[in-house]
């Protein structure tokens, strides 16, 4: 296969990277196409504002944009234009190509932590949020057989947040136990591996959920983390305000369906390995 990743930060260079290790010729777009790994053939383009070459011979195209801030005209001008502009670019090509887009389980606007298919409906519910749900009415009016992966936290080599604010003593925990809202993650690795897994099926649907097997609470995962660092548990405080994510728990079956397994089915693997230093952070 010639592979094509759209957006080689993070997670678009680690795919790029299991592509090119299964045999496949891999072209990266990104504005600064020389910091990619070797193994990556990089094209210098910036897709929020360029249309790219896309090669007649591409057989799979990856879309794996991201913001550089949360401001609502960074995520329109990033998610909304610069898909547009990989469809222009496919559009132009001879390629007829498997498209795999990555979007966000942040469009489902829910916070009784009731749980989430791929069935349940997008409607955003934040500024950014809503930009993503333009995003991905765009793809379905302009390339109605491409597939959404909708990614849940991402986690992982240099995404290392939580982990900062235990060891800083920044973290809190709810203030009643048992309250906290569920959260919902995915190692980096896994999250690539299921866009290389999805690429390679003979058949694809049309949404998939990229999540890991336990939404977990957020005390949970503060505590496990703490007891991880050997530092003390968070405190209790007061809520400051709605909790980024609402409360959800998403289901990862259908995924799980096509056969994908994960090298960290759990919050827990994942946050060893992260705290054991495996890894490498691209971006």
């Amino acid at each position: 296969m010639s592979i094509v990743i759209a957006g080689c930060g993070d997670l678009g260079t680690e795919t790029g990277l299991r592509f090119a290790a299964e045999g496949h010729r891999v072209v990266g777009l990104r504005r600064r196409s020389e910091v990619l790994p070797g193994q990556l053939e990089g094209r210098a383009v910036d897709l929020r504002a360029e249309v790219p070459v896309i090669d007649d011979d591409a057989t799979v195209v990856v879309v794996a944009l991201a913001a550089g801030s949360r401001d609502p005209d960074e995520y329109r001008a990033t998610y909304v234009d610069g898909l547009a502009h990989v469809l222009d670019g496919i559009e132009r090509s001879a390629a007829d190509p498997r498209l795999l887009v990555v979007s966000s389980t942040a469009v489902y606007d829910v916070e009784d932590g009731g749980l989430v298919t791929e069935e349940s409906p997008a409607t955003g519910g934040t500024p950014t949020a809503a930009v993503l749900v333009e995003a991905e009415e765009l793809l379905r009016e302009r390339a109605p057989h491409a597939t959404l992966v909708r990614l849940s936290g991402i986690y992982g080599p240099g995404r290392e947040r939580l982990i900062e604010q235990v060891r800083s003593g920044s973290a809190t925990l709810a203030e009643t136990p048992g309250t906290s809202p569920h959260t919902n993650r995915i190692h980096r690795d896994d999250a690539a591996a299921a866009l290389v897994h999805l690429a390679g099926l003979a058949m694809v649907g049309p949404i998939y959920l990229g999540t890991d097997d336990e939404p977990a609470r957020l005390d949970d995962v503060l505590e496990f983390l703490a007891a991880e660092l050997g530092v003390p548990a968070p405190r209790p405080a007061p809520p400051a305000g709605r909790q980024a994510g609402g409360d959800k728990r998403l289901s990862n079956s259908l995924l799980r369906g096509t056969g994908f397994t994960f090298a960290y089915p759990t919050f827990r693997e994942g946050y060893r390995a992260v705290l054991a230093g495996e890894g490498t952070r691209w971006a």
